[in-house]
């Protein structure tokens, strides 16, 4: 895919899962995406989040390539080649060199850490935190449901209710926080085979260590999410997702549907925006 170079950039800030859908998205429609993320991601959908370019220096997800940088100015010849260029900016200071046409808070804090209306011409903020027509333009609903993906232009998203939403009858149970603090170790299963993203787990077996202490499975299901091994867990972090319905453990390496949703509202916030205000994006 190649890249005009007076294309403005549309920033999104964060790459794991949900963001990885937007950027997807933005980057297949054409937008020219460059992404910031933190020193340490946290990822637990490792497979399908795109800050794990900043353990690995790149990595793919359905066919988008995500690079780290170093500095701005490489972020051009990355988007030139048809990648999305990453910096390790966790302030997205890189803002004033790069001056995005948008500015995409894709970060999914359940606050707001910075992102202001005087970021870029076009401001959107993802789920709660954020208030359309004060600190963002625009916001995009994250919660699972029927609004799932609905674009705000007053007010705010629903508020953060600390329970995941429910599949297959399953809401908290399926995400497991750290009971204590310290690395994550892999471990093997009763036949030797690694227990990592994909596998099929039961209620009870245990998964990994944190510390030396044991992770369990709270339910049946697909291991479809767990922090990298090492990363430094402090307690009560999330740090694995199992899903109940077996089907899934075949699209661990794609985007959700909830990432996918969030993604289309993304976009269609981006162009309505800039049609109104006379903004160029792609």
């Amino acid at each position: 895919m190649e890249r005009q170079n007076g294309q403005p950039w549309v920033l999104v800030r964060g790459a794991g899962d949900l963001a990885t859908g937007v950027i997807v998205r933005l980057h297949r429609c054409g937008f020219k995406v460059v992404v910031t993320e933190c020193s340490t991601p946290s990822a637990i959908r490792r497979r399908a989040a795109l800050c794990e370019a900043v353990w690995q220096g790149e990595v793919e997800v359905e066919r988008v390539i995500c690079r780290r940088i170093a500095r701005e100015m490489q972020a051009e010849t990355v988007a030139q080649a048809g990648e999305v260029p990453l910096l390790v900016d966790e302030e997205a200071a890189c803002i004033a060199l790069l001056r995005p046409a948008a500015v995409v808070d894709a970060i999914l804090a359940k606050r707001n850490l910075g992102t202001n209306r005087g970021m870029a011409p076009i401001t959107i903020g993802l789920g709660p935190g954020f208030i359309a027509g004060a600190d963002v333009d625009a916001v995009v609903e994250t919660m699972r449901g029927h609004h799932l993906g609905r674009v705000i232009r007053q007010g705010a998203a629903m508020p953060n209710t600390g329970v995941p939403g429910v599949i297959a009858g399953y809401a908290a149970e399926r995400v497991i926080h750290a009971l204590a603090g310290g690395s994550m170790t892999y471990v093997t299963d009763a036949a030797g085979q690694a227990v990592d993203i994909g596998a099929i787990v039961k209620k009870g077996q245990m998964i990994a260590r944190v510390g030396g202490v044991p992770v369990y499975a709270t339910i049946d299901g697909v291991l479809r999410g767990l922090i990298r091994a090492g990363y430094p867990v402090t307690q009560g972090l999330k740090i694995a997702d199992i899903d109940p319905r077996l089907e899934q453990a075949a699209f661990c390496d794609t985007v959700s549907d909830k990432a996918r949703a969030i993604g289309g509202g993304v976009t269609e916030a981006l162009l309505s925006l800039a049609r109104a205000r006379h903004i160029r994006l792609i």
